[in-house]
């Protein structure tokens, strides 16, 4: 929490240790193209001018290619060369970089994150400093109720004596941050702070030496005390955000046991698997990494992807997540991922990076709060001159300022983007969606027209039968039980929705790629495709233009049924749409089926603006189009097809259960299978744009006001330390009006594209 410098003997034995540069180098992992990833724990960092101190520090250094500091997470992700000047780079050269900075830097492990005892001991120092307030004040009562002056000089001295250790103890956590900013040549927030409650009670020093009638102990404590309980509103709103993420990398096992090739069995640590590797998961345990089931058959809890607490099951081949916990068999899992690869690792990634990004907003504030300390120093510096050389009362000079470095201290306008992105990105998790950083919460609630695309997003990309033709009685039967050899989507929809009755038993099943099923049954030769693959090129199989993909079921060539499937819409898409209208959003669909698919999605849930057979490109172009012409587009996909438009959209939503490049590409990811996650988000994200605009006003409406009044000598430190304490405590109250957004009404809306609209109160 504090900006705390190491000294010599901790840098040699950090250089000795952990943080040699082979122990360094294996902490990092590689990127492609000879880049390299650290990470690192940067416990001191606590405000947007440590953000900017660490990041021009690394960036400084010639092989540093981008350097991103987390506040939440207090960890720094530096990407970095291998080789610069055909010379190996030296990687503990990077936590060097950050000590000379000022800032403790060492090797992160996501296994055993650091035990943050900041909590404890700020809640100390705000008791510490409060009942020394109290006291101080109690003292003052009877000061200011005319008492003599030997009991007043004796009250000033017990003043005295119980502010000192008080200040000592409550104030290190700016003492030692504005002292390690300035040795190095530079101010930071911590710095009128640290002088106005210097001299604040040295200027009550003078005047208890000198038998004065005033002091102003009580306003040197009670400034630490106000700022003390901001800077741990702060604190512990990050702390839950930090929770969040904790309680996420809890569920990832720390280690596995690895079915070697001759049948033995070894534990070996998670960080150990490899792709291709064959783990062993019992009952009770959660998958490590992500995997296909070779063996077993099992009930999982998918609730960390889908949000669904309903079981869902298991069988081999089946794709499952790291993090799902396997409930009732045993299973045998080969991994596809390693454990940094898999999707529990991909959350914690966007959850850390939602609040790390560098946001229009968190810039405007931090580049405001680093011109605010020269600002005010010359402020504090012209009025003790002028009210020194004009009133001739230099101890009023003083007084006034310290009042003017109290009443202008910077610590609203420092929290008025972080809380609330904190606090933005804590709602949306709750409700199932990550944000990658602060800069997509403003591009979403700038957003007026949202593109979808259809298959994955408006729908399931799950078929579901709805209509069949049969020739003759058995030939669902027939097709049911050929389409149980396919894993095809097509297939898989007739098994689970044609009509169970016993299918004869075929001598042979072969599966013609790009054609369908082929059966022999005695002399009979049964096929399930396509209409040529089936009948012949001459067999017609319906309307060119049919919304429904369709497959045909012959005998010997002939036609014994033809079988319609249509998609499952998206639970929540009638809503999303209706929302979206409601909130003056235009919507349209950008999709590369067929005209007649898309235009009859589109037809049931209201989307006035379709365009089908669209390819990558032409959805890239799309998205650049509307952006030419003055909108800012929201592009809602799943594909590897997408993931160019996602790119190019002004912001970028996709589900979980998108493609790796398409959850890579977009901006937000929702775990849920509901669509109304995207107004969701829109709503959360304009919520949060007003409150910041609002903090803004609020921090500098007040300095406009508290100023003059400071400057003109009519305000007290006392009344400074409770009014530049009070507008930090209204930020951060302003920025928890979020939590008060409200809950949605459950309302479920289910159906395939081919219905009509249901809504189902929950």
């Amino acid at each position: 929490m504090t900006c705390c410098s190491m000294d010599t003997e901790s840098v040699l034995a950090l250089s000795a240790t952990s943080s040699s540069a082979e122990e360094a180098r294996l902490a990092s992992h590689p990127l492609g193209a000879g880049l390299r990833q650290l990470d690192l724990s940067v416990p001191d960092v606590h405000c947007g001018g440590c953000i900017s101190t660490i990041e021009r520090a690394l960036l400084a250094l010639p092989y540093v290619r981008k350097a991103r500091v987390n506040l939440t997470a207090r960890r720094v992700s530096c990407v970095y060369e291998e080789e610069i000047d055909k010379r190996t780079t030296d990687p503990s050269e990077i936590l060097t970089a950050i000590n000379s900075a000022g800032y403790r830097a060492h090797l992160f492990t996501p296994a055993a994150p650091e035990n943050d005892r900041i909590s404890n001991q700020l809640l100390l120092a705000i008791g510490v400093s409060g009942f020394a307030a109290a006291n101080i004040m109690l003292l003052s009562v009877s000061v200011w109720s005319g008492a003599d002056a030997a009991t007043r000089d004796m009250f000033h001295w017990i003043s005295a004596m119980i502010a000192a250790p008080a200040l000592v103890y409550a104030g290190r956590f700016f003492f030692k941050s504005a002292w390690n900013a300035l040795k190095r040549g530079r101010t930071n927030m911590d710095v009128p702070i640290s002088l106005a409650v210097t001299l604040s009670y040295a200027v009550s020093l003078w005047e208890t030496v000198h038998h004065g009638e005033h002091a102003w102990f009580d306003a040197s404590v009670s400034l630490l005390f106000f700022l003390l309980i901001g800077r741990t509103l702060d604190h512990i709103m990050r702390e839950k955000a930090r929770a969040a993420i904790n309680g996420l990398a809890r569920l990832a096992p720390r280690g596995a046991l690895l079915m070697m090739p001759d049948e033995s069995r070894r534990y070996i640590a998670v960080e150990e698997i490899a792709v291709g590797d064959k783990i062993l998961i019992a009952a009770g345990e959660r998958v490590p990494v992500d995997g296909i089931v070779v063996s077993g058959e099992s009930d999982l809890d998918l609730s960390i992807v889908t949000g669904e607490s309903s079981p869902v099951a298991v069988a081999p081949d089946s794709e499952v997540n790291s993090g799902a916990m396997n409930l009732t068999g045993a299973l045998a899992l080969r991994a596809t991922k390693v454990a940094r690869n898999s999707l529990l690792a991909e959350i914690i990634g966007l959850m850390e990076a939602a609040e790390g990004g560098r946001a229009r907003y968190r810039r405007i504030a931090d580049r405001a709060a680093a011109l605010y300390s020269p600002v005010v120093h010359l402020l504090a510096l012209v009025s003790f001159l002028a009210w020194g050389f004009l009133g001739g009362d230099w101890k009023h000079a003083m007084l006034v300022a310290v009042a003017v470095l109290i009443i202008t201290c910077p610590c609203a306008l420092g929290l008025a983007v972080p809380v609330v992105q904190v606090v933005a990105a804590g709602e949306l998790f709750r409700r199932g969606i990550m944000v990658k950083d602060g800069s997509a919460l403003e591009r979403l609630a700038e957003a007026d027209t949202v593109a979808f695309d259809k298959t994955g997003t408006l729908t399931m990309g799950r078929p579901c039968l709805v209509r069949v033709e049969a020739m003759e009685d058995g030939a669902a039967a027939i097709a049911r039980g050929l389409a149980a050899h396919s894993r095809h989507p097509l297939s898989q929809a007739l098994v689970r929705d044609a009509e169970l009755v016993h299918a004869p038993n075929f001598d042979s099943v072969a599966e013609i790629p790009g054609g369908g099923l082929e059966g022999r049954h005695g002399t009979d030769v049964y096929r399930l495709g396509n209409a040529t693959f089936a009948c012949g090129a001459d067999f017609l199989l319906g309307a060119a233009d049919s919304p429904f993909s369709e497959v045909v079921l012959s005998r010997n060539g002939a036609a014994l049924a033809r079988f319609s499937f249509d998609d499952t819409l998206r639970p929540g898409a009638f809503e999303t749409i209706d929302e979206l209208a409601a909130a003056g959003l235009e919507t349209l669909m950008v999709s590369g089926d067929r005209h007649s698919v898309v235009d009859n999605t589109a037809q049931v849930l209201g989307i006035k603006t379709a365009m089908g057979a669209l390819t990558p490109k032409q959805k890239v172009d799309e998205c650049r189009r509307l952006s030419e012409e003055g909108h800012h587009v929201l592009m809602v996909g799943d594909g590897i097809n997408d993931a160019p438009s996602l790119a190019a959209a002004h912001v970028s939503m996709a589900p979980a259960t998108a493609s790796d490049i398409g959850r890579q590409a977009a901006d937000l990811v929702f775990f849920n299978d509901r669509l109304d996650a995207v107004p969701i988000a829109i709503s959360v994200a304009r919520r949060s744009a007003s409150l910041i605009r609002q903090n803004f006003a609020l921090a500098i409406g007040y300095n406009l006001l508290a100023v003059p009044i400071a400057i003109a000598g009519l305000a007290t430190p006392l009344m400074a330390a409770l009014a530049m304490s009070t507008s930090s405590i209204i930020v951060v109250t302003n920025a928890l009006r979020l939590n008060a957004f409200g809950k949605r009404p459950a309302v479920q809306i289910h159906g395939r594209v081919g219905g009509s609209r249901e809504a189902k109160t929950a």
